[in-house]
């Protein structure tokens, strides 16, 4: 006669929990020290040089290999054939494919990207990941002054390297200053966020300030990672990076329009949104959204 079996007790499903945790703490392990425990800035200008190698037989070889590692999709891009890998990287898209949210009192995405931490600027402190705090004074600075986003919101984006990585802007309104802060090239993923304090104020960086068309005052922090080699900025005609000899401070008067290009990261990375009081998230805007440049990011809602 056939018996059932015994169905699992709690002990076998503490013991597989146990296993499950243990096996995602050494890929997380893995992770960690396969893009953070290596020479990240001279990989990093490796991977810059690698980049802009003008070869359409080797471009195309390592595209197939990003391929069989990542969901790479190029069927978005404005063209199919690269000359680099850097021309893949910052691929322009198809005449419509990212529609900016047209309202006036929507702030868009400027990029495509993942949604990590956000919140309230709370005594000058916000969160790269939970218990991991870091200070708008040191993000920005010496020479910027954060004060102004006090009880506002910030929200952080994340660009994966296989996004879009062009940046656009948010709304309607005129980049007032720059200041671009030298920094490392840590990785900005998840598993070393939640290992290294105050790791974006430690990468390299800019301070984008921008005053909105109703005069609110906002800010862009893109952040460099491993492996990026430059964030370039269009108005400015500038390309930084972190062989940079340049000025820090770059004032300007540089008037843009809702979706109007400003940039592009050279890989994935990250871009720190900031605005003062009166924004809300827009409906489903939360940690671990994915999210179109163009979509509503946040409303104003005074």
């Amino acid at each position: 006669m056939k018996t059932q079996d015994a169905a699992p007790s709690l002990v076998d499903g503490a013991k597989d929990t146990r296993g499950w945790l243990a096996r995602l703490g050494a890929q997380e392990d893995l992770n960690f020290l396969l893009t953070n425990r290596i020479p990240r800035i001279a990989a990093t200008r490796l991977m810059g040089r690698i980049a802009r190698i003008e070869s359409p037989a080797f471009t195309r070889l390592a595209i197939r290999i990003w391929q069989l590692f990542t969901p790479l999709d190029l069927s978005e891009a404005k063209k199919q054939r690269f000359t680099s890998i850097k021309d893949c990287f910052t691929r322009e898209l198809k005449a419509g494919a990212r529609v900016f949210d047209a309202r006036p009192d929507v702030f868009a995405s400027p990029c495509d990207a993942i949604v990590g931490a956000m919140g309230t600027v709370k005594q000058g402190q916000v969160y790269q990941a939970k218990g991991f705090p870091y200070s708008t004074a040191e993000l920005f600075g010496p020479t910027q002054d954060a004060s102004v986003f006090e009880g506002g919101r910030f929200i952080t984006l994340r660009l994966t390297s296989v996004m879009y990585h062009r940046f656009h802007a948010p709304a309607d309104g005129s980049v007032e200053h720059v200041t671009y802060l030298s920094g490392d090239t840590w990785n900005v993923n998840p598993v070393a966020l939640k290992r290294v304090e105050r790791l974006f104020c430690r990468n390299e960086r800019a301070v984008v300030r921008m005053r909105l068309s109703g005069g609110q005052p906002v800010a862009l922090v893109p952040v460099a990672a491993v492996l990026v080699a430059s964030i370039r900025l269009h108005w400015l005609d500038v390309l930084l990076h972190i062989n940079r000899q340049g000025a820090s401070e770059m004032p300007c008067s540089a008037p843009h329009v809702k979706g109007q290009e400003m940039g592009w990261f050279e890989h994935g990375s990250t871009i720190i949104v900031f605005v003062p009081k009166g924004f809300e998230p827009a409906e489903g805007i939360a940690p671990g959204v994915r999210i179109r440049a163009g979509q509503a990011l946040l409303k104003l809602v005074s």
